[in-house]
């Protein structure tokens, strides 16, 4: 049996950050891994995503050259380059990824690993004990009940990072994160885009204004959608699918992609047979990430909180710092920086317009909207879109920062400090932002909710 300071069980984003902050911190490490180090954001998710927005970004961008005075033509997609490209960018950090952790003096142990007991983590016949264990087992691609998802006419997200040719005319169950960004690159690309989202709105975890933003991005894009209607289900053709939906209408497509969340990979790891607490299909911990087994902690998509790859990483470095009694500040969920990589993007930290009435009260509250066409730099890259501050009245502090706009997720650094920091629009109003960028737009918002706007009508 070997024996370590910490064992962590998955190699994602939240295993492999604690496993590298451990070994800085001097711990005896073993990080285990049944498929692949880097898990699903390297490999099947944020990385590989945003390659293929870029190829799309490009795409657009030939076609539209001539508005800037550049003739070009568009000859068409070479999706197996386009993937090459994809793989590459994900090669390469995955190399950088394998030589970190060497560097660092980590055992990684490929494997199928099972939570056996408090402390323990066996892999095969070989056990791997720790003084303290971190649970971050990830997550994977949800469907919904009695929809098979056969990978060939009815796909989910991990099949579409696979596909060799664009298809002609797809179908998108759900209008979140996922959908419309894989929405923006097959329409980038050349498809024809139907999105249905049983929601009233797309990306409806965003602010309304920020969503009501996006449809009509997407209209004006030729992105096809339905909202408020819920999914019935799907027939199988010998050309293709015809989604259902409980009001009778029906959409015809090549293809669907389910993109309707991800699940908590929890089950069958050995977490219900040593008696860890759930919560639902997630773990529960305290705000220190601590399971209720003694020295066993949970990180990542299995705990609650968003599914984002920085959310594990920064749960990952928590975790070794506690383990090694350094008292890491406590973090705070409405601060994590959202961003959805469509075209347009759209990046958020804070609490969105709704929760910020329920927490504050609707009287307690003021707002801005800033229009990018203000911006120069936004009428460079003809982008259309805003920035929205949510702040408390009487010199209160900024409690939602909302933004769509080509690029905007570019601003959330200074957003997320102007959150997290409790600073004012008057606190963020004197701040000289150069001329011109982007950021100059979060500026002019900070300028006009604080009563003195500039490059914006009063």
């Amino acid at each position: 049996m070997a024996t370590y300071d910490l064992v962590i069980l998955g190699a994602g984003s939240g295993g492999y950050a604690a496993a590298l902050r451990g070994s800085q911190l001097g711990l005896k490490v073993a990080l285990i891994e049944r498929d692949v180090l880097g898990g699903t954001c390297l490999h099947r998710g944020c990385i590989p995503t945003k390659a293929l927005l870029h190829a799309g970004e490009i795409a657009d961008s030939v076609r539209e050259s001539a508005v800037f005075g550049v003739k070009s033509n568009l000859l068409g997609i070479d999706m197996p380059q386009v993937n090459d490209y994809k793989d590459g960018v994900v090669n390469r950090l995955y190399k950088g990824l394998q030589g970190l952790v060497k560097h660092r003096g980590v055992d990684y142990v490929t494997g199928n690993g099972k939570f056996v007991g408090p402390n323990k983590v066996m892999v095969g016949d070989q056990v791997f004990e720790g003084k303290h264990v971190v649970l971050a087992t990830g997550s994977f691609p949800k469907s919904l009940p009695n929809l098979e998802v056969d990978g060939n006419q009815v796909i989910n997200s991990e099949h579409a990072l696979k596909l060799s040719k664009v298809p002609a005319s797809v179908i998108i169950l759900g209008g979140g994160v996922i959908g419309v960004e894989f929405a923006s690159v097959w329409k980038s690309l050349g498809a024809e885009v139907t999105i249905i989202e049983g929601l009233p709105r797309l990306v409806p975890a965003e602010d309304e204004a920020v969503s009501k933003a996006m449809e009509r991005a997407f209209r004006k894009r030729g992105i096809n959608f339905s909202t408020g209607v819920r999914f019935a289900g799907v027939d199988k053709t010998k050309h293709g699918v015809v989604a259902k939906l409980e009001d009778g209408q029906t959409f015809a497509a090549d293809l669907m992609l389910v993109a309707v969340g991800r699940g908590s990979a929890t089950r069958n790891q050995g977490f219900e047979e040593t008696g860890l607490e759930f919560d639902g299909e997630l773990i529960k911990v305290n705000e220190n990430l601590q399971t209720n087994l003694a020295n066993v902690y949970a990180v990542g998509d299995i705990v609650r909180g968003p599914q984002l790859a920085h959310k594990g990483f920064q749960e990952g470095i928590f975790v070794a710092e506690h383990i090694k009694g350094l008292n890491p500040r406590v973090i705070d969920v409405t601060a994590i920086p959202r961003v959805v990589y469509s075209e347009p993007e759209v990046a958020s930290v804070g609490l969105n317009e709704s929760a910020a009435k329920e927490k504050y009260g609707a009287d307690q509250l003021r707002t801005v909207q800033y229009d990018l066409a203000g911006n120069g730099k936004s009428q460079i890259l003809r982008t259309a879109g805003f920035i929205k501050l949510i702040a408390l009245k009487n010199g209160g502090q900024i409690v939602g920062i909302h933004m769509i706009g080509s690029r905007v997720g570019e601003l959330l650094a200074e957003a997320q400090l102007m959150y997290s920091w409790d600073a004012s629009p008057e606190d963020v109003a004197p701040y000289i932002h150069a001329h011109p960028t982007m950021s100059e737009a979060m500026g002019e918002a900070a300028m006009a909710l604080s009563g003195k706007p500039l490059h914006t009508h009063d």
